[in-house]
């Protein structure tokens, strides 16, 4: 006897498929960083809050833009199934035109430009450089025919964009400079990022294996993306106290290790499980990590 399709999920009001749309969660992965990058900046007397304020529009704009276009390409592509163990998404679920989406992509990404306008006026032409490529790389991870998420690379763009640009990016535009405590601030920002990323393709792996998404879990096996999410946080969690032991930061530094209570319980989840259930809890929790992490990091950044 052959079973019926699943039912697609009743849709929720309009305002609340508009938030499943732009994956509210996610936000938080814009705000660290430039909350780090600016304490570093404060740190060395260079805290400007026109483009501090101008580098979170900028941050949060790309990254809802970035959200909109993996939905509308992942969906074309097939990537994103009504059966999909993840969070439902607007467009497999039918809940929004591609068309919608398109434009709304197109809006937040338009946002970025003006913030990314003002950034460039204060911070110089390289600012605009690097606010074009942060707009490219967000369309090019699921766009194309060479999107960077599925062909392994995906990993490396969050690492770079939501850790190394994002920090040093938002440092730059109010000191006009860079540092290294900048550069290596932005490490353990882009590694639990990072994590998040590989806590999301090591649950769709067989999903993503079978629509053609060459994720890096998918490369490497769950094996290997256990082993990267165990390596992000060991070098997260390893930055704080080199940056401690090289005088760099106070005591007050190390108050990212605070966190090492919720980072370990989430270690043993993503070693141990495989069920859908269990991946979506240790990606909630992985981005509160993110969070955590990044707000004691920034506090402790500040201090003497």
């Amino acid at each position: 006897m052959t079973s019926l399709p699943a039912a697609p999920p009743v849709p929720p009001s309009r305002a609340r498929v508009w938030i499943a749309a732009l994956r509210a969660p996610t936000l938080a992965a814009a705000v660290v960083p430039v909350s780090v990058g600016t304490s570093v900046a404060a740190r060395h007397g260079f805290f400007r809050p026109g483009p501090a304020i101008a580098a979170l529009l900028g941050a949060l704009f790309i990254q809802i833009g970035t959200n909109f276009a993996n939905d509308l390409y992942d969906f074309k592509k097939g990537a994103d199934r009504p059966e999909r163990l993840g969070p439902t998404r607007v467009l497999a679920a039918g809940w929004l035109s591609p068309e919608s989406v398109r434009r709304a992509m197109l809006l937040s990404f338009g946002a970025a430009v003006l913030a990314g306008i003002y950034l460039a006026v204060v911070g110089g032409w390289a600012v605009l450089v690097i606010g074009i490529a942060s707009i490219a790389a967000g369309i090019g991870y699921t766009a194309g025919r060479w999107a960077l998420g599925y062909h392994g690379l995906g990993d490396a763009a969050v690492f770079i964009f939501f850790g190394i640009v994002a920090v040093a990016g938002t440092y730059y535009v109010q000191a006009r400079s860079l540092t290294p405590l900048a550069l290596a601030a932005a490490v353990p920002v882009g590694a639990l990022c990072t994590n998040i990323l590989v806590v999301n393709n090591l649950r769709d792996r067989e999903g993503d294996r079978a629509s053609g998404k060459r994720t890096l879990a998918v490369l490497l096996g769950r094996g290997g993306a256990r082993a990267e999410y165990g390596a992000m946080l060991a070098l997260a969690y390893a930055v704080p106290v080199f940056l401690w032991r090289g005088g760099e930061v106070g005591p007050a530094g190390l108050l990212p290790l605070l966190s090492i209570p919720l980072a370990l319980p989430l270690l043993r989840v993503v070693l141990t499980h495989d069920d859908g259930p269990s991946l979506n809890g240790a990606l909630f929790e992985t981005a509160r990590l993110h969070a955590l992490f990044g707000s004691l990091f920034a506090i402790g950044i500040l201090a003497p």
